[in-house]
């Protein structure tokens, strides 16, 4: 158990360590799926996916810099491992051709919250990025694991789901011990 746990934190680190931060590559998510076969409902998946995961670690990342609680620090770290193991189970699933890529973040919810520190931070962390955030990466693994056509890329959401729907709860449990507004 203490060495799967320190294998996962030395693969968070190194992956983590490679992402650039703030880097504008939603362009490459859609360059990267745009010129193979895949059905538009995989193509969708994968860009939403690999973003919503790029998003939460690079948050988790920033949340153990800006916060304060230790809570919230826990949060983000249990966040980066888990975005980080999904990510390259996702990487694994994707069809030949397919680049899922890595560091294709939402510049605007980064943005949003680098200004921030302490209890503000705290709450626009869990209020955006916890809570919204799952809510909204639970709706596309939901719609791949139901109406995906690559059958592998709907495997790998089937089998992500439990686990991000798992993070959406921690998330709520977290808003309402911090007070936050869900």
């Amino acid at each position: 158990m203490k060495r799967t746990a320190m294998l996962l934190a030395a693969l968070a680190s190194t992956v983590i360590a490679a992402i650039p931060a703030g880097a504008p590559a939603q362009t490459q998510a859609a360059s990267t799926t745009i010129a193979n076969d895949l059905p538009p409902v995989d193509k969708a998946f994968v860009q939403a996916a690999s973003a919503a995961g790029s998003t939460e670690i690079d948050a988790a990342r920033l949340a153990t810099r800006q916060s304060q609680d230790k809570d919230v620090k826990s949060f983000a770290h249990h966040m980066m491992l888990d975005h980080t193991k999904l990510a390259m189970q996702l990487k694994m699933a994707a069809p030949h051709g397919v680049t899922v890529p890595m560091d294709n973040s939402d510049p605007s919810v980064l943005e949003s919250l680098k200004a921030l520190h302490g209890k503000e931070f705290d709450a626009a962390y869990i209020q955006k990025v916890g809570v919204q955030g799952h809510q909204e990466a639970v709706q596309v693994f939901q719609k791949e694991a139901q109406e995906g056509q690559n059958a592998k890329l709907k495997q790998a959401a089937q089998k992500a789901l439990p686990t991000i729907e798992q993070h959406l709860k921690m998330a709520q449990q977290l808003a309402a011990k911090k007070g936050v507004q869900q």
